[in-house]
Order: C-alpha cells, then sequence, then structure tokens
C-alpha cells in the first residue's frame, strides 16, 4: 500500500525500479530535537573544562565510529595543516577534538602524533550527548569519495539539531552537499586543503557560524524531529486505511 526509504536518493531508486509516486514516502531516520536543545554557556564551557579544552580555543568536533568508511585520514591531515600555518590567527585556534572508538581510532592517533591541536576522547554517555555536541563551534563529517549516495550519514541528525555549522566532504548534486550546504559548508572529498580552508573560515567568523547553525536546527525541526516523521507516517497510514475501508485501489 505504501512505500517508504531513509533518504531522497533511495526514494528515487524505488521509483526508478517501478513504484508508483503516489505510494513513495519519506521517513528519515529522526531526532528528538528538543532533547538535542543546545545547554547555555555556562554549560558549554563546563564540558571543555572538564576536557581540558584551551580557553578561547574554537573546537572543530568528530563524533562517531571510527572505521574504514570515513576516510578519517584526512582530519589528521587538516590537523596538521593548521598547526604548520605560520599565519592567521583563525587557523591556530581551532583545536580538533575526535570523540569515539572503532577499527580505524589507533591509526588516526598515529597519524596524529606530536600535534598539540588534537585531542581524542573515548565514546560518551547517551546522556551527554547533547551536551557533546554543543560543545563544538564545528562539527566534522569526512567521507571517502566512493561513498553511495543512498543513505545520508545518521550522525547529520544530531549535528543540525545541535545548532552548530558543519564541514562536509561530499560530492556536487548529491543529498548530503544538497543539505549541508545551506547549514554549513561542503568540500570536495579527501581534499585536506579545502577542508581546512573552510574550518578556518568558520572559524574566523563567529556569526556565520551561528547563522548557519541556526539554519541547521530548524532544518531538523521541520524535516528531521522525531515527532514530524512519525506524524507524517501517521498520515500515512490513515490515508491508507481510508483507501482501504472505502474499497478504492491503494
Amino acid at each position: 500500500d505504501g512505500v517508504s526509504t531513509i533518504s531522497a536518493r533511495m526514494l528515487a531508486r524505488a521509483g526508478s525500479k517501478g513504484v508508483d509516486a503516489q505510494r513513495l514516502a519519506l521517513f528519515p531516520n529522526w531526532v528528538d530535537v528538543a532533547a538535542m536543545t543546545p545547554p547555555d554557556d555556562l554549560g558549554v564551557q563546563a564540558y571543555r573544562d572538564e576536557l581540558g579544552l584551551s580557553p578561547g580555543s574554537v573546537v572543530a568536533l568528530y563524533s562517531g565510529n571510527m572505521g574504514a568508511k570515513q576516510g578519517l585520514e584526512v582530519l589528521a591531515q587538516v590537523a596538521r595543516l593548521c598547526a604548520a600555518t605560520r599565519d592567521g590567527h583563525a587557523a591556530r585556534s581551532v583545536q580538533f577534538l575526535f570523540c569515539g572508538n572503532g577499527v580505524g581510532r589507533d591509526a588516526l592517533v598515529t597519524q596524529c602524533q606530536g600535534l598539540g591541536n588534537v585531542q581524542f576522547i573515548d565514546l560518551q554517555p547517551a546522556e551527554r550527548l547533547a551536551d557533546l555536541l554543543a560543545l563544538a563551534d564545528i562539527h566534522l563529517l569526512p567521507q571517502r569519495a566512493d561513498a553511495a549516495d543512498l543513505v545520508m550519514p545518521s550522525k547529520l541528525t544530531g549535528m543540525l539539531a545541535s545548532a552548530r555549522p558543519v564541514v562536509a566532504t561530499a560530492k556536487p548534486g548529491t543529498e548530503l552537499a544538497g543539505v549541508v550546504d545551506s547549514c554549513g559548508l561542503v568540500v570536495p572529498p579527501e581534499d585536506p586543503e579545502a577542508m581546512t580552508a573552510a574550518i578556518v573560515t568558520l572559524a574566523a567568523y563567529p556569526a556565520l557560524r551561528a547563522s548557519l547553525g541556526q539554519v541547521g536546527r530548524a532544518h531538523a525541526l521541520q524535516h528531521m524531529d522525531r515527532e514530524a516523521v512519525l506524524l507524517r507516517f501517521e498520515s500515512m497510514l490513515l490515508a491508507g486505511a481510508r483507501r482501504a475501508a472505502s474499497g478504492a485501489p491503494a
């Protein structure tokens, strides 16, 4: 009676396989936006102090699984470029925080050896997720160039709900690029120089970070909020039940 998917690209794929457009529905992975309300400045600073982050630094956060498909080596290259710069206060002010575990973590730690602007922490408790995402000034979302454009990265939902801008690596025309383009900066995959430039730009302009972050949160509230998605799901079920009761074709 109805076919749903979690991304627009998957929706298009279903249509290409012959599913009638009237039977298609998009129900993306959701986030509880209310639960992701950023804490006040004192709460953010308390968490930063707990982690020993430098006062006045611009925190660029990668939080999530450290596997092979993300192409995390670009993060080490970006951190090294920022540390090596001889001019530009913005680049020197960036503190990279890498949170998570996975098979790729040891390699990333090795690649970041000797960098004073990088800190690693383990996966944080779920009840601290909102605080963790809010302590960032910039979220980092790397992907390899060959990443499939069918499923949106699930970590994006929390990033947007946290009202912080995102720097994502994605090819032009992909669904990820289309979403992040309005609430962050998109750079080519596996291009450390371009990613460094995007991070430095956001580090230098706090007003830009704030405006992009608010656009991201508004997008999450309208399209990814749990209640909004479930209300659309309920509406689709009720419409199908009404058609069935009337004897109309599904």
